[in-house]
C-alpha cells in the first residue's frame, strides 16, 4: 500500500470526513490543476503528499543521493505556522486555519526525512514542538491532534523525537512517556496474536493483533525511525515474556512478526469476501522492523521475497513504495541499485523532479564529456584556432616578404 500507516488513515477518516485512505486516490484528471513539478508521484497528493514527498527524501538519503533543492523545498513550505504539517497544502500562500487537516503521521515522517538531510533544525524544531503540544495523557499520539492513541502515530512521532534529537522517554504528558502507551497496546504472550501490537483497543478495550502496528511498534519501542538500519541482535530470538520495558515489547513483537513471515516469506492482506493477497509494504515495513531488532535471518529471507516480487506493485503504486523497498535493502544490507533486477534509485528518481549534478565527480564527468565527446569539444575547438592562427600568420608573413623590394 501507498500509506504504509493505513490503519492510522483509516481512523482518520472518521474524525475528518476523508473519503479513503491515498492508496485509493485518483490519478489527476484534466479538471484538477497540475501537481508541481517538485512532488514525487502523480498520483493525486490529498491524503499522502508529505508522506510519500518525506519516504522518497529519506530512502534516496539512505542510498547517499542527494535530493533536489526543489524537492526538500517543497517539503518545508508545506509546514503551517505553528509547526505541523497537512499532507498537502495546494496554495501555501494562504494561512492554515481551522479547516487545514493536519497530522502528526506527516509531521511526524517531514521531521524525519529533514532532519536525516540536515539544515533544517529551525523547521523541524517547530513541527516538534507542535507534536509535543498535541500528546495525549497516556503518553502517544493519534492520527491527529484529539484522536485517541494508535501505536502507528506514536511510533512515528517516537522516530521524529529520536531523529532531533530527543529522549522519547523524557517526553511526558500527566506522567506518561510515548514507550507507555507502546507498552499499553501489546498483546499477552497467551493466546492469538501473542507478543504483537494492536492498533488500538477495541471498543470494549480488547486488543486485537495487527501485523502492520507491530512492525511500527517495534521500530518506536526500539526508539527506531523510518529509515533504521540493521540492529545488533540481542533479544531477537528471546522467547515470548511479559513486556515490561520497551526492549522485551520490541522482542515480543519481531517474534510474531517472525511467526507470521515463516510460512511464505511475506504478510497477507485479507479483505472481507476476498481472496488473501500478498502485502508488499506491510512486508517491507516488518523486514526493516526486524532488521532493526537483530532479527537479522528473517529479515534477509522477507526482503529475498520481496526482490523476486515486489517490482510490480512498486511500478503501480508509486513512489512510497519504491521508498519502501528501498528502506528495506538499507535494513538488510542489499543492493538497492540492483533488487532483483530493479534499480529502486533509479525508478524513483524518475518519479519526481530532475536531480540535480552537485557533486565534483558529476561535475567532472560531464566536463570530460564536453572534452571527449564527438564533435566540437573545447579542448579541440582551440587548438583548431591554435593552428589556424598560426597558418594565418605564416601566410601574411609570406605575403609580406614578397612585398619587399
Amino acid at each position: 500500500m501507498i500509506v504504509r500507516r493505513s490503519a492510522a488513515v483509516l481512523a482518520a477518516v472518521a474524525v475528518i470526513g476523508a473519503a479513503a485512505p491515498a492508496a485509493a486516490a485518483p490519478s489527476p484528471s484534466p479538471s484538477r490543476p497540475a501537481l508541481p513539478s517538485a512532488l514525487y508521484g502523480e498520483s493525486d497528493p490529498q491524503y499522502d503528499g508529505v508522506w510519500r514527498q518525506s519516504l522518497a527524501l529519506l530512502a534516496q538519503h539512505t542510498a547517499g543521493v542527494a535530493p533536489p533543492k526543489a524537492a526538500v523545498d517543497w517539503l518545508t513550505g508545506q509546514q503551517c505556522a505553528d509547526g505541523s504539517f497537512a499532507p498537502y497544502r495546494a496554495d501555501t500562500a494562504k494561512a492554515c486555519d481551522a479547516t487545514t487537516t493536519v497530522d502528526t503521521n506527516q509531521t511526524a515522517a517531514a521531521v524525519q526525512a529533514l532532519a536525516a538531510l540536515g539544515g533544517h533544525d529551525a523547521v523541524t524544531d517547530k513541527a516538534v514542538g507542535w507534536l509535543k503540544s498535541v500528546q495525549n495523557k497516556d503518553g502517544g499520539w493519534g492520527y491527529v491532534a484529539g484522536g485517541a492513541s494508535d501505536t502507528n502515530s506514536t511510533s512515528v512521532v517516537i522516530g521524529a523525537l529520536a531523529a532531533t534529537g530527543e529522549k522519547p522517554a523524557e517526553v511526558k504528558k500527566d506522567g506518561k512517556s510515548p514507550y507507555d502507551a507502546l507498552l499499553g497496546l501489546t498483546l499477552p504472550c497467551k493466546g492469538d496474536g501473542a507478543g504483537a501490537f494492536a492498533f488500538q483497543p477495541g471498543k470494549k478495550g480488547e486488543l486485537t493483533a495487527n501485523a502492520d502496528a507491530t512492525a511500527a511498534g517495534v521500530l518506536g519501542s526500539l526508539g527506531a525511525g523510518l529509515a533504521a538500519g540493521p540492529g545488533k541482535g540481542g533479544q531477537a530470538d528471546a522467547a515470548c515474556a511479559e513486556a515490561d520495558s520497551p526492549e522485551q515489547a520490541a522482542a515480543n513483537g519481531a517474534a510474531y512478526l517472525t511467526d507470521a513471515l515463516a510460512e511464505g516469506g511475506h504478510l497477507v492482506s485479507a479483505l472481507p469476501g476476498a481472496e488473501d493477497q500478498p502485502d508488499y509494504g506491510n512486508t517491507a515495513d516488518a523486514v526493516v522492523a526486524l532488521a532493526a531488532q537483530g532479527s537479522t535471518e528473517q529479515a534477509r529471507t522477507s526482503a529475498a521475497w520481496l526482490e523476486k516480487n515486489a517490482a510490480g506493485w512498486a511500478a503501480q503504486s508509486g513512489p512510497a513504495a519504491y521508498a519502501q523497498l528501498i528502506l528495506a535493502a538499507h535494513a538488510t544490507g542489499a543492493d538497492p541499485r540492483a533488487f532483483g533486477g530493479t534499480d529502486l534509485i533509479e525508478r524513483l528518481t524518475a518519479t519526481g523532479p530532475a536531480p540535480e549534478k552537485t557533486t565534483a565527480t558529476e561535475k567532472a564527468d560531464e566536463e570530460k564529456k564536453d572534452d571527449s565527446g564527438p564533435g566540437f569539444g573545447v579542448w579541440w575547438f582551440v587548438g583548431v584556432c591554435l593552428i589556424a592562427g598560426i597558418g594565418i600568420g605564416f601566410l601574411f608573413s609570406g605575403r609580406a616578404k614578397k612585398r619587399q623590394p
